[in-house]
């Protein structure tokens, strides 16, 4: 075998489509962009055109919805907790802040914040300064002797949206023993009277004339 005897596989190349060069070509005088039109037109795309019916994507229904005020918290449970304290990688003797969950590796951004949720044994008496935690959580830390302090990002004090339930709970729960019962209890006190309307004097009756 020769140097000018290499050659590409069969189908390796394939030659230049070569467009307007004569009707014998196949692809002459329109170059295969077919008759007149807007098609046949540089520089159109035409994506989602149906020739003027309703296209697919509006025919079809939305689906879901995106609220762009939601929260994103960094979910923990007090299981992960306490086994963060035990293996040494969390102090419980100092507050267990966003700032310490992240050091310990527990949370790998800060996001909204963090949120505690009740699942999982809690053997330590720990101070939380976090941002949410759930009814079940915060009664869990205060049985082993901890407290549970609801903070905002910024370190300001936040009143949680659990809290916040939780009172208007207690509330109306308040508001529901303290109304009487109908037909029982003491009757409501006797309205005052209302001053009789004084009568006015009527005008009176001018005699015929003669």
């Amino acid at each position: 075998m020769r140097l000018n005897e290499i050659s590409d596989r069969p189908g390796a190349t394939k030659a230049k489509k070569r467009l307007g060069r004569g009707p014998g070509s196949g692809l002459g005088k329109t170059s295969g962009r077919g008759v007149k039109g807007q098609k046949a037109r540089s520089g159109v795309a035409i994506k989602g055109f149906e020739g003027g019916q309703m296209p697919l994507h509006r025919r079809l229904p939305k689906r879901g919805f995106n609220n762009i005020f939601a929260k994103r918290y960094n979910e923990l449970n007090l299981g992960r907790i306490q086994q963060a304290i035990d293996t040494g990688r969390l102090d419980g003797k100092k507050p267990i802040t966003i700032e310490a969950l992240k050091q310990a590796g527990l949370i790998k951004s800060e996001r909204d914040g963090v949120r505690l949720l009740g699942d999982g044994e809690l053997k330590a008496k720990l101070a939380f300064e976090i941002t949410g935690a759930s009814a079940s959580a915060i009664k869990a830390v205060e049985a082993a002797g901890g407290s549970v302090t609801l903070k905002s990002i910024t370190g300001r004090e936040k009143p949680a949206a659990d809290a916040i339930k939780a009172k208007k709970r207690a509330d109306k729960r308040a508001a529901s023993i303290a109304k009487p019962k109908k037909g029982g209890g003491e009757e409501p006190a006797e309205a005052e009277a209302k001053p009789a309307k004084k009568d006015k004097p009527k005008p009176a009756k001018k005699d015929d004339e003669a």
